[in-house]
């Protein structure tokens, strides 16, 4: 219940919170009994918190993920018929080079579970394997298409 509270206070995960109890009581066992059994007791413990979060969070976790090619366009063909989600596409340019040449370029961010990366890099890599990708964790959304779309 405390972790819970906290959880909701602080804006961390519930798992966090048990772990950052655990270690101060197995600070105190190590000190009154031995290292090897606190140190054997928080690696259970860290298991389990990872577990209860990953029960509580639930499978699908979402990967925000950003896609710059040249063939975009395919890309998001690719998104939003293969996968079933939704795509926002940025314009942009990109810089590099000897010589800082710039070029225009569609930047393309779409929102996928972790189950999915797998597949999106694969059809990626067929269809531009110069592609940059960027993933990253997110932990919370609001509005918009999150929800996986039925495909035709």
């Amino acid at each position: 219940m405390l972790a819970i509270y906290l959880s909701r206070k602080m804006g961390t995960t519930i798992g966090d919170i048990i772990i950052i109890i655990n270690i101060i009581i197995f600070s105190a066992a190590a000190y009154f009994l031995s290292v090897e059994i606190a140190l054997y007791s928080m690696v259970t413990y860290l298991a389990a918190s990872k577990t209860l979060d990953f029960i509580i969070e639930g499978i699908e976790e979402y990967t925000g993920v950003t896609i710059i090619s040249f063939q975009s366009d395919e890309i998001r063909v690719m998104i939003i018929e293969n996968l079933g989600r939704g795509v926002t596409v940025y314009k942009g340019k990109n810089g590099y080079g000897r010589h800082g040449q710039t070029n225009d370029i569609d930047i393309i961010y779409t929102v996928i579970t972790r189950l999915e990366i797998s597949k999106l890099k694969t059809e990626i890599e067929k269809i531009d394997p110069n592609a940059f990708v960027v993933m990253s964790s997110i932990k919370d959304t609001k509005g918009g298409m999150i929800k996986k779309r039925p495909l035709h």
